[in-house]
């Protein structure tokens, strides 16, 4: 199963970032995606508001993705009818890597491989990121991720040395920006557009929508 997931590390068509803030979340992607070297579509949001307080980003393949975060947000749904509660976003996180975990070990030609960036804002007004990897593993971030995009080595390379601790959001939102256009340069599998979305403890918002339009002089 290992050797699956390695597979797909890098070949997921996909530039994501997660970014922690003092002030919050920042949570991007780009627009494009692939069958192989084709470009199937131009426009798929990348990011997705799951409900008022959670808010998740995909890797992979594109019809697995769809389906786990649309049942995610059932299971979550239901989560909190039967508990009467609002689960919080550690919860969240832990529901979608226990769905992760039982897709890719449930017996299939083609196993389910995601992996997802969660972002969220509990009752207590934290907000936290976690990355959830194909196998199902939960770790919260401290910094910045990528996942397993196939983005992944030109949006670390740019955030290494840019991250800091002490970094506001409209700041991170600019850096999020660069490096998925930094992304978009270099992984033929990434493009198009960009989203961002910013989750504080206020929502969350989608701050930046943005088209890359190729030009041919």
């Amino acid at each position: 199963m290992n050797e699956e997931i390695s597979k797909n590390i890098m070949h997921s068509g996909t530039s994501l970032v997660g970014i922690v803030t003092k002030d919050g979340i920042v949570l991007g992607g780009d627009r494009r995606s692939t069958a192989g070297s084709i470009v199937m579509s131009k426009t798929s949001q990348k990011v997705v508001k799951v409900n008022d307080y959670v808010a998740v980003a995909g890797t992979g393949v594109a019809s697995d993705i769809d389906l786990a975060q649309r049942v995610f947000g059932a299971e979550l749904k239901l989560k909190q009818l039967k508990t009467k509660s609002r689960p919080t976003v550690k919860e969240a996180a832990n529901l979608f890597g226990m769905m992760s975990y039982r897709n890719i070990r449930t017996p299939a030609m083609i196993p389910s491989i995601v992996g997802t960036l969660l972002a969220g804002f509990d009752e207590d007004g934290t907000v936290s990121l976690y990355t959830i990897e194909p196998a199902g593993g939960v770790y919260k971030v401290e910094d910045y991720d990528a996942n397993f995009s196939s983005g992944m080595p030109y949006i670390l390379g740019l955030l290494e040395r840019s991250w800091k601790k002490d970094l506001t959001l409209k700041e991170a939102v600019e850096m999020a920006k660069e490096s998925l256009k930094a992304s978009t340069q270099r992984d033929v599998a990434s493009g198009n557009g960009i989203d961002v979305f910013t989750i504080t403890k206020d929502g969350i918002k989608h701050v930046v929508s943005e088209q890359i339009v190729a030009e041919f002089k």
